[in-house]
């Protein structure tokens, strides 16, 4: 049976309980889709789930900011990330928001025509400059959930990959209209994550629902990085902390320097993680199988989970440097 999921077994929405069946419950009311694949892949570790979805909530579809400018974003990262998935996913939802045109431009390589739209494309595919709080939470947000589909799941958001069809993708849109353009009010998701522990609020997003969503994801991307050995642990940090933002050249090479150090029965895991952090689309069966042996599939997502907050804090020092200056989108 065709599977979107290549290691995880999700919890299903009819099994859910506790925090898992009330973040279900909001995605279904809020997203319109009561499955969905990023999510239930996420389910084995209920507080990296809650996060996510809180981030995801806060800054996409809650708030001012257009959801169709805030919907490039997300794409632009997508493309930028290299993560087939969600470039088909939010495709589809840019078609939601009523322009068609604006997502097969986009889809196909092109420049929007609108100029605030392009500026948009601009900074999310570049990784650098910064913007308003709505839009650098989705940025981050996705920064994030791309690695995480990229290392979980399989490039086939459809079956039979049907959402490389402009025709499916654009009957998908009209679908989901309805909800995409619905304005949600801020901050309902946050009693979802209210008793988990947080880091800091960020600058850009201090006092914002935003802002508390990203610090409950990154307290619970990095707890994931407990499951590592010191050494491995600081390889990681290391690594990221010196990442450009741009893809690690090809072939495994970039790895031997990161993992000199590291004792051989760490070796395993601090790869796995550096790759779910700079380069999530290359994880292998061979990767997972290295160094998951018994663990349950909880610790697989809270490990890559600690890989992908790694990699989305180094983006945020790198989105945050300079001011994008759009206005309505």
């Amino acid at each position: 049976m065709e599977t979107q999921f290549r290691y995880v077994i999700p919890v299903e929405p009819r099994a859910a309980t506790g925090r898992v069946a009330q973040v279900y419950a909001q995605l279904a009311d809020d997203f319109g889709m009561a499955r969905m694949a990023v999510f239930l892949t996420l389910s084995p570790a209920p507080e990296v789930l809650a996060a996510t979805w809180s981030l995801l909530r806060e800054s996409l579809l809650a708030g001012d900011a257009s959801r169709t400018g805030k919907e490039v974003v997300a794409l632009g990262v997508s493309m930028a990330n290299r993560c087939p998935f969600c470039v088909a996913a939010h495709t589809t939802l840019l078609h939601a928001t009523g322009d068609h045109r604006l997502a097969e431009t986009i889809a196909r390589g092109g420049t929007p025509d609108d100029p605030e739209h392009a500026a948009l494309l601009a900074w999310a595919t570049s990784r650098r400059g910064g913007a308003g709080p709505e839009h650098i939470g989705t940025a981050l947000a996705f920064h994030f959930i791309n690695r995480m589909a990229s290392a979980l799941l399989t490039e086939n958001l459809l079956p039979a990959n049907l959402q490389k069809s402009r025709l499916v993708r654009s009957l998908g849109g009209r679908v989901m209209a309805r909800t995409v353009r619905r304005r949600l009010p801020p901050g309902e998701s946050l009693p979802l994550i209210a008793d988990l522990p947080a880091r800091p609020e960020p600058a850009w997003g201090a006092g914002t629902a935003v802002g508390a969503a990203y610090a409950a994801l990154r307290a619970a991307g990095a707890d994931g990085g407990e499951l590592l050995g010191d050494a491995a642990r600081a390889a990681v940090a290391g690594t990221v902390a010196a990442w450009d933002g741009e893809h690690p050249p090809m072939g495994g090479a970039w790895l031997d320097a990161p993992l000199a150090e590291v004792p051989a029965g760490e070796r395993a895991g601090a790869r796995l993680a550096l790759l779910t952090a700079l380069a999530p689309y290359r994880v292998t069966d061979a990767d997972v199988a290295a160094w998951r042996g018994s663990r349950p599939d909880g610790d697989l997502v809270r490990l890559c989970a600690f890989g992908a907050i790694s990699a989305m804090e180094r983006m945020e020092t790198l989105i945050t440097g300079s001011a994008f200056t759009g206005g309505r989108s």
